[in-house]
């Protein structure tokens, strides 16, 4: 590979950097496959087992306390050890963890197999964040992160609508074997593409030129941060209604307009999987912005999730039929359009050789407060009440995560200052 070829702020020609992104993608959208598959087969599962409602949220949230649970410590091996190799070996976990959910009998072992499938998953976010935020330059870091976020809304509407469909036709079980093989396959390519070379943290001026990673050291500065900590709970607040609106929304069309699980399905998948465009016309919008003012990382989030609110609170609250579909469409849009700026934040005001684990306090926090939560959380106020009733508290959680992100961009520009600069190289 000759340097000629690769052009400034690249570490590879731009068409192995975008074979590798191409890879990152795959595997997104095969995760989300995988992790939401099984939420079009709630009424099946159900029907089986003679479950709640509550327990068929627990079976979406278990995969996310698995995550809470480690994403911390593998985000520190893709650091400090490897992206690659921590990247295929986890996705070779959760594609086998995938397959052991067709081979379960009772609500207890899938529960327990879903829980697998978040071990494999902890760390797959903040290693492939860390590694499009080093393979592409800062200006375009939004736009990248944007354009392989939209893999989450596609592999989400093809594991509802797959999920829906093989559990009508060839039973529900069938639907977790058929989605295993794909990202399996994926994975193993991925351990034979080259990466950049781990970052020695003796250039960290934040650290005081140490190159021993001290958990509390790096905690204290990223605490000093104002900017990431506020952009950390903003991610939350919309996560738990993304969570919320991908986990209830079949159910929610299924019982408000009479329709089968599988159109169900088919519905609620077009809503969501309008966020593939969403993410990444959010990461260009918020990169043109961030030319003529450095703030607009968070304010765009700010201002998107803001509108986000209104959408879902006048579709809930005032209309329905058509007009609520076409309103749904439109947050289904708007709903992630912050995700390419915020998620930035947390590679821009850190040092490069501590990106992963500062994607991973996002994840730790959004999937604790948010996508492990709004499942049971809205499982429980339906048990209760309505699903009507449960999913119409959703946009005052989107008014939450407007306002953190507004108060992060007061600070994100002084907390971008103290990051130095450091080179980082190609294997």
């Amino acid at each position: 590979m000759k340097n000629s070829k690769i052009e400034p702020g690249y570490l590879f020609s731009k068409g192995y950097t975008n074979y590798i992104f191409l890879l990152l993608f795959l595997l997104y959208m095969f995760d989300y496959i995988d992790r939401m598959v099984v939420t079009s087969m709630f009424t099946f599962i159900e029907a089986d087992w003679g479950l709640t409602h509550m327990q068929s949220g627990m079976l979406v949230s278990a995969v996310y306390w698995s995550i809470v649970a480690l994403t911390f410590p593998v985000s520190i091996l893709v650091d400090r050890w490897s992206r690659k190799k921590t990247i295929g070996i986890m996705a070779i976990l959760w594609s086998l963890a995938t397959l052991l959910c067709a081979l379960t009998g009772t609500f207890t072992q899938l529960f327990l197999a879903r829980i697998l499938i978040g071990v494999g998953e902890a760390g797959y976010a903040p290693g492939g964040t860390a590694i499009i935020a080093g393979l592409y330059p800062q200006e375009k870091r939004a736009k990248m992160i944007g354009l392989w976020n939209a893999s989450i809304p596609l592999g989400t509407a093809l594991g509802v609508a797959l999920g829906g469909i093989i559990a009508a036709t060839w039973g529900w079980k069938h639907a977790f074997g058929i989605v295993a093989l794909p990202g399996f396959i994926v994975a193993i390519l991925f351990f034979f593409i080259k990466d950049y070379k781990t970052i020695n943290l003796t250039s960290n001026a934040d650290l005081q030129g140490k190159n021993q990673f001290k958990v509390k050291e790096v905690l204290t500065e990223f605490l000093k941060k104002r900017s990431l900590i506020y952009t950390y709970f903003g991610f939350a607040f919309v996560i738990f209604v993304t969570t919320a609106m991908i986990t209830w929304l079949p159910r929610y069309f299924q019982e408000t307009l009479a329709i089968s699980e599988k159109a169900a399905g088919m519905k609620a998948s077009s809503v969501m999987v309008l966020a593939i465009i969403g993410a990444p016309l959010g990461g260009y919008l918020s990169d043109h912005w961030r030319k003529y003012k450095v703030r607009a990382r968070l304010l765009f989030p700010s201002l998107t999730t803001s509108i986000s609110a209104a959408l879902l609170f006048v579709a809930f609250n005032f209309l329905s039929g058509i007009p609520q579909y076409i309103c749904l469409l439109l947050f289904g849009v708007m709903v992630t359009a912050f995700i390419s700026a915020a998620a930035a934040v947390t590679q821009d005001v850190v040092h490069p050789g501590l990106r992963a684990v500062s994607y991973s306090f996002a994840i730790i926090v959004q999937n604790l407060l948010g996508a492990s939560t709004a499942p049971v959380v809205i499982g429980a106020v339906y048990d209760a009440t309505s699903i009507s009733t449960a999913m119409s508290i959703l946009p005052a959680s989107l008014v939450i995560g407007a306002i953190l992100f507004f108060l992060g961009s007061r600070y994100y520009e002084q907390d971008l200052a103290k990051v130095g600069k450091v080179e980082i190289v190609a294997e």
